[in-house]
């Protein structure tokens, strides 16, 4: 998805020589980054914990990523685990460098907590240097085999207990707001640091699902469970169905009046966001847009293309740009009994 770029009649009448002016000028702040970037190196920081789905792309990202940032710095991928990547979030809002050697990667949820009034997430998600998201995301509910759950109306009927990566994730969140909204039965265990860990104690008995997976996290770390059925698909979770699921019931459809229309929607606006990519706010404005150009052309990469599909990771590209613009909307547009209606579900 791109963005419009709409051009007013003042740009558009703009001479010549004023186009020489402008083109030299962002020529210059290019290579004011390349003089910044040049030797650093540029951490990426991960809010769960290695090899979970966020993990595998920030890996995959920062292994290009670094050669289309001017200067080619080394790009270093660590993980600060922790409350469902809100520690990391409140890191970067409040202490991490802002000059633009420190990005992060987190739950496409949490731009979103703030609104939903949850407690501890100290930050203004508007004022975040967004450079881009990887992947317009879907996730899905599931339940092992041994459960007996095999549909949404089941869910209705038996308790399921589901595992989760810290209360603002949204393996949290999706259950919550499913058994206040459509009475299912999910009891939620909040006690692990990421999705490989969920996945262990779903094979362990622990817990018998998940509701809140990504469906391209699950595809490229756990494709076999769906090839051996060893776990059922009850709901997507998205604003519009996956091309892959068809069959499997889409949560904002099963909405039956306009008020849950609206809550669902706040709900799901965070799947676009799907892997997004954050630098702290106050960054300066040419070295943001030159790890937003970075970011939109390392998607379009053929040897990071390559890699992603090898490894059966969804690319699927949202800009900083566009993100900033569907902050904005959220947070100026969203009706406040909306806002409260959905914080009530999620408590």
């Amino acid at each position: 998805m791109t963005a419009n770029n709409k051009w007013n009649s003042t740009v558009a009448k703009l001479s010549l020589a004023g186009l020489i002016f402008f083109g030299w000028f962002g020529v210059g702040h290019a290579q004011d980054s390349a003089a910044f970037y040049k030797g650093r190196t540029v951490d990426l920081y991960v809010g769960y914990s290695v090899g979970a789905g966020y993990d595998l792309y920030a890996r995959l990202v920062g292994r290009h990523l670094g050669k289309h940032i001017p200067g080619n710095p080394t790009v270093v991928v660590k993980n600060m685990e922790g409350a469902g990547s809100l520690r990391l979030v409140n890191w970067l809002y409040s202490a991490a460098p802002k000059d633009g050697t420190a990005l992060g990667t987190f739950s496409r949820g949490a731009p979103f907590d703030p609104i939903l009034g949850r407690q501890g997430a100290k930050f203004d998600p508007v004022t975040f240097g967004w450079i881009g998201s990887a992947n317009n995301e879907v996730s899905v509910c599931v339940a092992t085999r041994e459960s007996k759950v095999t549909s949404f109306d089941y869910l209705k009927q038996r308790e399921l207990i589901v595992g989760a990566a810290g209360v603002t994730s949204d393996d949290n969140t999706f259950p919550l707001v499913l058994n206040k909204m459509f009475g299912t039965k999910m009891k939620v265990i909040t006690a692990y640091p990421g999705g490989n860990e969920i996945a262990l104690a779903m094979e362990r008995g622990e817990v018998a699902g998940r509701c809140g997976w990504s469906w391209s996290s699950l595809l490229s770390t756990y494709a076999n469970w769906i090839k051996e059925k060893k776990i059922n698909l009850l709901a997507q979770f998205g604003l519009s169905k996956h091309a892959d699921l068809p069959s499997v019931p889409l949560v904002t459809e099963l909405a039956r009046n306009d008020e849950e229309r609206q809550a669902l929607r706040l709900v799901f606006a965070r799947q676009p966001l799907g892997r997004p990519f954050s630098a702290p706010p106050g960054l300066p404005p040419e070295r943001l847009n030159a790890l937003r150009n970075a970011f939109d052309a390392t998607m379009k990469d053929k040897d990071f293309l390559a890699e992603a599909d090898k490894a059966r990771i969804e690319i699927n590209p949202m800009s900083g740009g566009e993100i900033e613009q569907l902050m904005r909307q959220i947070y100026a547009e969203t009706p406040t009994n909306v806002a409260k209606l959905v914080a009530e579900m999620v408590k």
